[in-house]
């Protein structure tokens, strides 16, 4: 059976091409093909890297993003669906379930959701329990800058408190909204806060992501 992650990338292939080289996404600043080619060069480039979260390297990051993003428009797709080489590090066993579940849903939603009109697709069946784990496991460093307790809870009765203070808000939606808010994508993830009106404020301020 397929894994979530190369389930997610065929998803986000498709929602490339139908989207064309030159589409808003919710990347603020980039293209589709500025989208594409990140995710090529995180998979392909390891020397660009440590540019993604240490601003010191940023520059060279976003060099080779660039080189990558002059690339011709069909040909960088397919180097987005034929995912990385032999010798990268994400084609390590579990590397791929691991780095890229999350990274490909998110960035598939980044391409669909910048588009008028969009509606939450249907996930394959298990994968809203996927992102719920790794919402829960990651949510202490997504929601880390909280200056008020979080707690996500969904429809069905599942809950975990995140930041422990008080006060605190509680966020409610379906795992994959939840892990859209948590990636930053609050305008366009279907979730509800409630909490004491101070906390929501106090909240909604926060800046959120790795």
């Amino acid at each position: 059976m397929p894994s979530f992650a190369s389930i997610e990338r065929a998803r986000l292939v498709e929602a490339l091409r139908a989207a064309g080289p030159d589409a808003p996404t919710l990347c603020e600043g980039w293209t589709t093909r500025d989208l594409a080619a990140h995710l090529v060069a995180r998979e392909r480039r390891a020397d660009s890297g440590p540019g993604l979260v240490l601003g010191p390297f940023s520059g060279w990051t976003e060099r080779v993003r660039r080189r990558y993003a002059a690339k011709d428009w069909d040909e960088l797709v397919r180097l987005v669906e034929t995912g990385p080489p032999l010798l990268s590090a994400f084609s390590l066993p579990g590397a791929d379930a691991a780095a890229n579940t999350s990274e490909h849903f998110v960035h598939c939603e980044d391409v669909r959701r910048a588009a008028p009109g969009w509606q939450p697709r249907e996930l394959a069946p298990g994968l809203q329990d996927a992102l719920w784990t790794m919402l829960t496991r990651r949510g202490q460093v997504m929601f880390r800058k909280s200056r008020v307790g979080v707690t996500v809870t969904t429809a069905d009765g599942r809950h975990a408190t995140l930041v422990d203070a008080r006060p605190a808000v509680t966020l409610t939606g379906e795992p994959a909204e939840l892990l859209l808010y948590a990636f930053g994508r609050a305008a366009h993830a279907r979730v509800t806060i409630d909490g004491p009106e101070d906390a929501v404020r106090i909240f909604e301020g926060t800046p959120l992501g790795v």
